[in-house]
């Protein structure tokens, strides 16, 4: 079955950074979209970046542009988040999730077919 497996997670002082990784498996990879998304207590899962599946396009949402990279090797079944300047706001868990087919442009939660159990980042200020 289809398996998505975060780490990279931890405790970081504003102004730092923090490498996420997103290992999968089960799945043809470079057929799926891959999304990261967040979650902070009290707040609904909202999107933070997607690339496509085999050219590489990405989108970020707004409050990370500039900050945040998402990448992929599609060799090691892998997507990553790495993430710079680093802000108390950015404090959630973080998810990846993979969508059969989809482009770098969904943003969604719905839009996508699996999901891992995320990995947890909290910055302190």
């Amino acid at each position: 079955q289809v398996q998505l497996v975060e780490s990279g997670g931890g405790l970081v002082q504003a102004g730092g950074s923090l490498r996420l990784s997103c290992a999968a498996s089960g799945l043809t990879f470079n057929y799926y979209a891959m999304g990261w998304f967040r979650q902070a207590p009290g707040k609904e899962r909202e999107f933070v970046a997607a690339i496509s599946g085999n050219s590489g396009v990405s989108y970020y949402a707004d409050s990370v542009k500039g900050r945040f990279t998402i990448s992929r090797d599609n060799a090691k079944n892998t997507v990553y988040l790495q993430m710079n300047s680093l802000k108390p706001e950015d404090t959630a868990d973080y998810y990846c999730a993979a969508d059969y087919g989809g482009s770098s442009n969904n943003r969604y939660p719905y839009e996508y077919d699996y999901w891992g159990q995320g990995t947890q980042v909290t910055v302190s200020s």
